[in-house]
């Protein structure tokens, strides 16, 4: 029988009303005790590296869960990681990131409802995710949850309330959990495992901020930015569209990016990508050296590479290159 690790977070799915609103309560081992039949997939052991609200997670909880399933990766076939649903989607990127080439399955889920609502959609979810953290053909990184499997670099919260609360960004579902069968989707390809080692990664820069184009928002917010950021993501209007009215956005960015800072340039629109060369207010920024192109990642993964490429190199070449290597289908080269 499979030994799987449940290394439970926190989140809504742990939550119990305390009077003042949902807090996390419960340990990993309590809430695997409320859904039938995990016993008959698997060996299953738990640890709890925090108990927190998922909007408190940050980069260096990130790495602390690496670092847990790192210390455990020899002793164990794969890992669920319960986790709530408001940053999941951020986590499962970084950890896409500082987990490299993982033969065995790592999944998050969590609930839209905690374990203790009657109408909980926490059971199943555990359930499906200890599933397919058992199954030959599931590897690397990916958040299972109301019966879909999705890239832990495509994962994208859609609905605040809704079951199907999560949508996989610019890529099909690695597979569907119909029941007790996984259902993947033809044509998909499945890895040889050869039992090779996965690449592990220690360093991450937090110094990364998103800034969403509004009407009228000023240039000169990259000014104020200098002192607390090195890189930022820039979500434009449209397919790449950076008001172009006085020339003050090319000299601000061009400034930026010639003092040796990041710039990611992403689009806002949620679905398709971003392309420059399609309109002149974006076409100046093309092929600008040290501006990096987003592509059709998500803003969630476009953060968590950021964050990782910069905490490995300095040199922009180099980020460069770290940003455009395609990680756990993060990004449909051309």
């Amino acid at each position: 029988m499979r030994r799987i690790l449940m290394i439970a977070t926190g989140g809504t799915i742990a939550s119990t009303e305390d009077g003042s609103g949902l807090a996390p309560t419960m340990t990993g081992r309590e809430l695997a005790r409320q859904v039938p039949l995990l016993d008959t997939l698997c060996e299953l052991d738990f640890v709890q590296p925090m108990n927190i609200d998922s909007t408190n997670m940050r980069p260096r909880d990130w790495l602390e869960i690496a670092r847990t399933i790192r210390g455990a990766y020899d002793a164990y076939d794969g890992f669920v990681i319960l986790h709530g649903t408001d940053t999941m989607a951020y986590t499962a990127a970084a950890l896409s990131y500082l987990i490299q080439d993982s033969e065995k399955p790592i999944v998050l889920t969590g609930s839209q409802q905690p374990m203790a609502n009657p109408f909980t959609d926490a059971k199943l979810n555990i359930y499906h995710s200890v599933l397919y953290a058992c199954d030959d053909d599931s590897r690397d990184v990916n958040v299972v949850f109301g019966g879909k499997v999705i890239c832990g670099t495509r994962a994208h919260k859609q609905r605040t309330m809704s079951f199907n609360a999560f949508t996989s960004m610019n890529y099909p579902s690695v597979a569907y959990i119909r029941g007790d069968r996984i259902v993947r989707p033809a044509g998909t390809p499945l890895a040889r495992k050869t039992g090779a080692a996965p690449r592990f990664y220690e360093d991450l820069n937090e110094r990364v901020i998103v800034i969403k184009l509004t009407p009228e928002l000023r240039p000169s917010i990259f000014d104020l930015l200098r002192r607390d950021y090195d890189a930022v993501i820039l979500e434009t209007f449209g397919i790449g569209g950076i008001p172009a009215y006085d020339g003050s956005y090319q000299e601000a960015i061009f400034d930026w990016v010639d003092s040796g800072r990041t710039l990611v340039v992403t689009t806002q629109v949620p679905e398709e990508g971003l392309d420059l060369g399609v309109y002149e207010v974006g076409h100046a920024y093309a092929e600008k050296e040290g501006i990096l192109k987003g592509d059709d990642m998500s803003t969630e993964a476009l953060v968590a590479k950021t964050m990782w490429a910069l905490g490995q190199v300095h040199d922009p070449i180099e980020v460069a290159r770290l940003f455009y290597a395609p990680i756990n289908h993060d990004r449909v080269t051309r």
